[in-house]
């Protein structure tokens, strides 16, 4: 089953109801059984946006920490990686 990728409006409007699409996404997001991943700055800004909507911010955290919203990618485990692997169109500086 392929992942559904999350971006910083989905993640926003499913814990902001005042969000104009936040019953969509809700809907959407509740009939996914597909993992939902995302990366560590969707985590930060959708944080941001959410800064002053209570206990908003705190539940986006949650949801990491609970694994409903997986991040696969992180940087500072696979920046080495991505660092020593040979690149086709690597140029010399």
């Amino acid at each position: 089953m392929k992942p559904v990728l999350l971006d910083t409006g989905v993640v926003v409007a499913l814990l902001d109801r005042s969000e104009r699409f936040h019953e969509r996404c809700a809907q959407v997001i509740g009939d996914v059984t597909a993992p939902l991943i995302t990366c560590e700055a969707v985590i930060a800004e959708s944080c941001y946006l959410l800064r002053r909507l209570k206990g908003a911010s705190e539940a986006v955290l949650a949801n990491v920490a609970s694994g409903i919203f997986q991040i696969p990618l992180q940087l500072p485990q696979s920046a080495q990686q991505v660092i020593l692997q040979p690149s086709s169109g690597a140029r010399k500086y």
